[in-house]
This record gives structure tokens, sequence and C-alpha cells, in this order.
């Protein structure tokens, strides 16, 4: 079993900041990619962004220069740092982990249950 909780999601007004992090547990062996996608009302879930095990990222355009996503192996976390948001960034944040469970590993792709980001005034 494993699970990927997410936090940190909230209100933030326009230009604000949040910082989501993503707990991953349980029977890992080992994490390949992790990474951050998010659904807005009405629209098909979207890459923000992915980090590598090796700390490679890869970005949405619509976030690079201000999104930074970040990794702690030793504690399977992952986390995403916004930084001037916008009305548009409004959606359910995803973490989304591709990793290896059990013994032997097989792989296996998980996501969290989300949460909620909105940007108003």
């Amino acid at each position: 079993q494993v699970q990927l909780v997410e936090s940190g999601g909230g209100l933030v007004q326009p230009g604000g900041s949040l910082r989501l992090s993503c707990a991953a547990s349980g029977n890992i062996f080992s994490i390949n990619r992790m990474g951050w996608y998010r659904q807005a009302p009405g629209k098909q879930r979207e890459l923000v962004a992915t980090i590598a095990s090796g700390s490679d990222t890869n970005y949405a355009d619509s976030v690079k220069g201000r999104f930074t996503i970040s990794r702690d192996n030793a504690k399977n976390m992952v986390y995403l740092q916004m930084n001037s948001l916008k009305a548009e960034d409004t959606a359910v944040y995803y973490c989304n982990a591709d990793l290896q469970t059990g013994f032997p590993p097989v792989r296996y792709n998980y996501w969290g249950q989300g949460t909620q980001v909105t940007v108003s005034s």
C-alpha cells in the first residue's frame, strides 16, 4: 500500500504565494519521477511540473518563472512553491509519483487526493 498526501492549498490573493507539499508513504522501494498536476473546473487535468530522481525538472509554460518544484528524497516528499499567483492558477492540484513498490519491486503510478488552490481577491 502506498499513499500520497498533499497539503498546503488554500485561498490566496492574486500576486500571492503558496507552498504545496506531498508526502509519499507505504511500501516504497524507490521513487522515480514525482510531479504536480492540476485540474480546473470544466478542464482536463494538466501537467504543472515534474522532477526526476536526479532532480531534472520540467515545467508547463504557463508556470515557468513563477513556480518551483523540489523534492526531499530522504523524506519521500515533493514540494511546489507557487509565487505570483494568478486567478487562472485556480484548480485542484494533484501530486503524482512514478515509483517502485514491494519486493521484488513493481513499477506503479500513484495519485494523491488533491488539494484546492483558489486565487481570488
